[in-house]
């Protein structure tokens, strides 16, 4: 069976959040639908997955109550069930940068669809800047972009500090995985005083969709937030794996590394790894596998 998988998000004021929280819930627990949706005053985001018209229903529901089709709605296919659960959850920001004048109900920058990213990214006079976190951008990115080398959003404000200059960056363009992070860092950025900031309408998840990898400046696969890890030109799954110890991803070459052992260790995490810890992995991955039916 091969399921849905939808990710969305819109920023959008939503109040009376624990009735909206407690109404989802239930809405996708009578469905079978698997995921994370979180909400909080700013809007809503989420990929959640299930059968078809599970998925349906639940992005009519989210029309309904949140308007999630004005903003941004994408749709692929898993072979497994990419989500062990379903989870609603309340936060303060829909994708955390603690800073409040990065709003993007009173700023947004310049939205490019996905067919137009290559004529600007082109452009000499454009700086090209991946807002995701490391251990995204070590998948897969464009060719020439800067790796902010963040571990968490909210650095991102340090290395617009530290590293951009709007008056000598006139004109900048931003990426990220479905659209939403440079939604917030493009208002953020526009707040302080940055001329023109361009973002991917849609992400690269948008792009890896609609542009041809014959055409794609892309070089690698996408992080993704579910159970395939990473996707590649047409949303297509890949080999890409996580080690279950440290939670990085694992290209072919990192599983093939002697460092990697299967639901314990990987090259990243290797050296950090106590024999305690070791024996309760590899007890875990004994149990886990001895459940496992035979075929």
């Amino acid at each position: 069976m091969a399921y849905t998988v939808a990710a969305f998000y819109r920023f959008v004021p939503l109040d009376d959040l624990p009735t909206l929280k407690t109404a989802l819930a239930a809405f996708c627990a009578e469905r079978a639908i698997r995921g994370t949706i979180l909400i909080a005053p700013e809007g809503v985001n989420g990929t959640i997955a299930g059968s078809k018209d599970a998925i349906a229903a639940i992005v009519d529901e989210l029309d309904r109550r949140c308007g999630i089709r004005r903003g941004e709605v994408k749709f692929s296919e898993a072979d497994a069930w990419p989500f062990a659960r379903m989870k609603v959850r309340i936060r303060p920001e829909i994708i955390t940068m603690r800073a409040p004048e990065a709003d993007p109900s009173l700023q947004v920058g310049t939205y490019v669809e996905a067919p137009d990213w290559n004529a600007l990214i082109a452009d000499p006079d454009v700086i090209l800047v991946d807002t995701r976190n490391r251990y995204e951008t070590k998948v897969g990115g464009f060719e020439g972009a800067i790796d902010p080398g963040i571990d968490n959003f909210t650095d991102f404000k340090d290395f617009v500090a530290a590293s951009l200059d709007p008056k000598a960056h006139r004109k900048v363009a931003m990426f990220c995985t479905g659209g939403i992070r440079c939604e917030k860092a493009s208002a953020y950025m526009l707040s302080k005083g940055f001329e023109s900031v361009f973002h991917l309408k849609g992400g690269i998840l948008k792009y890896l969709e609609e542009v041809p990898e014959e055409a794609s400046r892309w070089r690698g696969d996408c992080y993704v937030f579910d159970g395939r890890v990473a996707v590649g030109h047409g949303l297509e799954a890949t080999d890409w794996t996580a080690c279950f110890g440290c939670g990085a991803p694992l290209s072919p070459a990192d599983q093939a590394s002697p460092a990697f052992e299967d639901g314990v260790s990987c090259p990243h995490c290797i050296d950090r790894l106590t024999d305690e810890k070791a024996a309760a992995l590899r007890e875990r991955q004994r149990q886990m596998t001895a459940s496992v039916p035979a075929a």
